[in-house]
């Protein structure tokens, strides 16, 4: 096929959070920007990130203790976020008049807590320093010769530049676009590639109690894990019951090591309803409890300690020979038997669930194959590699977007 041909300084491939620092970054410093979106618009991932509400990034000023959260990876990230910090991504929001709020475990929104509010705010920020924008154009080819690329293909056209930034994500969330296109790019090219695993991502539990109370959040619970009976880990904090098993934050973020106990046997989980009450007190407060409703059946009593659908869950599970046995006779041993199911509600764990599901993946392009001072690859010497194109390991709460503001804006400056 004949291709017509543009030139550009830039280009840059993706419009995600990365692509639009970099493509803003680049064009602001004075060069000639392209910006390639396969999708009809920027942003699709960013617009639903955190639940629509966009964990923009996490307040934690001191960049070592920062770094200490993206594993392995974090000795490689000290150049990049000396360069752009959780500070310049409050001053860089703000000077844009896009407030940002503090929350809890240090999460931060955006003061709206509007994602789409984040993505209004980017595109302006493109826009207003001349980048050109091509949206809807799948790249269907990267050609490249002696160690660099010479140019990028389009349907219909063929675009070159002196430079080139990739920044078309991961696999997480494939309905946004994120399917992987640009690891299957940088392969041909040279670059190892990691394989991606859901890394953020809700677990699947097997239990059939499960379906039965979802939408149900715990707030204050407390999950221990375990591989083949032998206790791995533990983490205190919320569980979100779903139709499939449990979410919310504290789940998202123990995925990777359950998914590390998974490759090695059968998990199972144990949930403390009362994590900060002893045995002894809970005993005394189920007491209470039975005192003040003996004459009612145990099912009814239960409502008066938990959430009416885990009273449910764990009336069944106490399996009393007559289901609707009056508290003024139930036996020390069935008292003892709710008690360890208050702290020792049982789970089996059945794999995690997918990428369609997931928030971050891992995978991707290893840093000792970048200059992360630059975000330069070391193989191609005109390109630059930014945000879910690197195999970071990162928790939710703002540390994923905070890579792509840090390593957009380092490519975006350094091209």
């Amino acid at each position: 096929m004949k291709y017509d041909k543009e030139h550009y300084d830039v280009i840059v491939l993706g419009g995600g959070p990365a692509g639009m620092m970099a493509a803003g970054t680049a064009a602001k410093n004075g060069k000639g920007v392209l910006l390639i979106e396969k999708n009809h618009d920027l942003g699709d991932k960013l617009k639903i990130t955190g639940g629509g509400r966009c964990n923009i990034t996490n307040y934690e000023l001191d960049n070592r203790k920062l770094l200490a959260h993206y594993g392995d990876a974090g000795k490689f990230l000290f150049s990049p976020f000396s360069q752009f910090s959780v500070k310049d991504t409050f001053t860089f929001f703000e000077k844009k008049k896009l407030p940002l709020v503090t929350q809890a475990r240090n999460r931060v929104f955006p003061k709206s807590e509007k994602a789409y509010d984040v993505y209004a705010t980017m595109k302006q920020f493109i826009k207003d320093h001349g980048v050109k924008i091509l949206q809807g154009s799948p790249i269907y080819k990267m050609n490249h010769t002696r160690g660099e690329i010479t140019s990028v293909d389009t349907k219909d056209m063929r675009y070159t530049a002196d430079k080139y930034i990739v920044a078309v994500g991961g696999v997480a969330a494939p309905e946004t676009g994120s399917t992987g296109d640009g690891f299957a790019w940088m392969e041909k090219l040279g670059h190892t590639i990691h394989r991606s695993n859901p890394d953020i991502v809700p677990l699947q539990v097997t239990d059939y109690w499960i379906a039965g109370i979802s939408g149900t959040t715990l707030s204050f619970m407390k999950i221990t894990f375990f591989c083949d009976e032998v206790r791995e880990f533990s983490k205190t904090g919320k569980i979100l019951f779903t139709h499939f098993g449990l979410s919310a934050p504290l789940i998202l973020n123990s995925a990777k090591q359950v998914r590390e106990l998974l490759d090695r046997g059968h998990v199972t989980a144990e949930i403390d309803l009362f994590p900060d009450t002893d045995l002894g007190s809970l005993d005394k407060r189920i007491l209470r409890i039975f005192e003040q409703t003996k004459n009612k059946n145990i099912r009814n009593a239960l409502y008066e300690l938990l959430p009416k659908k885990i009273a449910e869950v764990v009336h069944d599970m106490m399996q009393l020979q007559e289901p609707h046995k009056k508290v003024n006779v139930v036996t020390v041993e069935e008292r003892k038997t709710l008690l360890h199911l208050l702290k020792h509600l049982p789970l089996t764990i059945d794999g995690l669930m997918g990428m369609d599901r997931a928030v971050i993946a891992d995978g991707g392009i290893p840093l000792e194959e970048i200059n992360t001072k630059t975000m330069q690859s070391k193989i191609i010497k005109n390109l630059y590699i930014t945000g879910d194109m690197l195999h970071v390991n990162r928790p939710s709460g703002g540390y994923s977007l905070q890579l792509c503001w840090t390593t957009g804006y380092v490519a975006g400056i350094s091209v």
